[in-house]
């Protein structure tokens, strides 16, 4: 018996999931050209091997003649009758030519041939045992290093691939940690073999922890319209409901907040923003920054760019750190998103008034303020009343002054729009 083969076969099976069978006809394969160099002349000897005691016999088929002149081709039929009594002149019939030495022979020369067919063997049940499960979240333990940062994750039968750009820079991880994380794709590496590679930084790693915690996101009573992240700091994601009795910020945040804190404790302390969605740009701005409010707004369809004005205390929380939650609010409206002080555009309008009142040529600035199309005729007469009758005059007006009238913004938001 072939302790070392047998073994060989038994590992194979147990720790990589390789059936034998496939084993046994990779090692048979390559130790084909190997046999038919080792017996001179016989260029159709084939190899089997035994599965249960890991034997190897070499065969080569010869041909029943009665007086032999090619002995690598031919036997008498003396011979084969020794073999199988019932053959006859003329019949083919395989015969043990195994070399004493040819089991030290095959093993040197069908090694590369043999590490590349289990290779391909191996990788065909990775692909088979998880290309099905591309986004599903698995569990496995940190087992080395490579290449710098780059994580090797045993997950049991195979060993998963967690780049470095895959997790989180504010995640830390030493051998034998236990890790959670999404199984990104299945890929063929450099040398052929199959690579499974893991995330933990994708976007698409919060939804399936979301999925998980929320049975209301498994049934489709809840749906996520879209989900952006800034791996390790914070994701925004904005969710709408099927079933009008279902709330679903309330649903996936859950009672006391349990749900969406299982899966911030999973991020280390990620912040995640739960936002109710809207057909309409303005009113989606408005529920992404509540409980701000936006004190203006202009949206530029053919720049795809909309900027707004908001309070000043509340201009740092919109940009976030290092512009983070601007640029997270962006992608999740698909739009550049332009964020400006209401004292600094209080002042760019200012400047801009002025330079129109200065206009001394433009008589149509002294014009009564009711020749401006579509203004309220209350807010009209208020200005009035309080000394500005001509555009000219309100254009000229204080900043602080006009911030106590009310409607007054409108109106000047209505002439800038007539001039330009």
């Amino acid at each position: 018996m072939n302790k070392d083969l047998i073994a060989i076969f038994e590992y194979l099976e147990r720790e990589k999931g390789i059936k034998r069978e496939l084993v046994i006809h990779a090692i048979e394969e390559s130790l084909q050209a190997a046999a038919r160099k080792s017996v001179n002349g016989a260029s159709n000897a084939t190899v089997r091997i035994h599965p249960k005691t890991g034997n190897i016999d070499v065969f080569c088929e010869k041909e029943i003649v009665e007086e032999v002149e090619v002995d690598s081709q031919e036997i008498s039929l003396e011979d084969a009758q020794m073999l199988d009594p019932d053959c006859e002149i003329g019949q083919f019939i395989d015969v043990v030519v195994t070399p004493n030495d040819f089991g030290r022979i095959a093993a040197q020369k069908a090694r590369q041939i043999l590490t590349q067919k289990l290779r391909n063997a191996e990788r065909d049940v990775v692909y088979e045992g998880y290309r099905h499960r591309v986004n599903e979240i698995i569990s496995g333990t940190v087992k080395r290093f490579v290449h710098g940062a780059n994580l090797i994750v045993d997950l049991g039968k195979v060993e998963a691939m967690m780049p470095m750009r895959e997790y989180p820079k504010t995640e830390k991880y030493f051998v034998g940690d236990k890790v959670l994380a999404l199984l990104m794709e299945v890929r063929e590496s450099e040398n052929g073999s199959a690579e499974v590679i893991l995330s933990r930084s994708s976007p698409e790693f919060v939804k399936q922890l979301l999925i998980q915690e929320v049975p209301e996101l498994s049934d489709g009573t809840i749906v996520i319209d879209k989900i952006v992240r800034e791996a390790g700091y914070r994701t925004k994601l904005t969710v709408h409901s099927t079933d009008f009795k279902v709330d679903p910020v309330g649903a996936c945040v859950g009672v006391r907040g349990n749900r969406v804190k299982n899966i911030v404790r999973e991020l280390y302390n990620e912040k995640i923003d739960i936002i109710p969605f809207s057909n309409n740009l303005l009113e989606l701005l408005q529920n992404i920054l509540a409980p701000i409010e936006i004190r203006k707004i202009n949206v530029n369809e053919e720049d795809s760019v909309v900027s707004i004005v908001v309070d000043d205390e509340d201009f740092a929380v919109v940009i976030g750190k290092k512009g983070m939650n601007a640029r997270l609010i962006g992608k999740l409206i698909d739009r550049q998103l332009e964020v400006q002080r209401l004292t600094d555009y209080n002042c760019t309008m200012a400047l801009l008034r002025e330079e129109w009142a200065s206009a001394t040529d433009d008589l149509s600035l002294d014009q009564p303020l009711d020749s401006v199309e579509g203004l309220s005729s209350l807010i009209v007469d208020h200005l009035v009343a309080e000394g500005y009758d001509t555009i000219r005059s309100l254009l000229r007006a204080k900043p602080e002054k006009l911030a106590s009238i009310p409607g007054a913004d409108k109106v000047l938001e209505q002439i800038r729009k007539q001039r330009t």
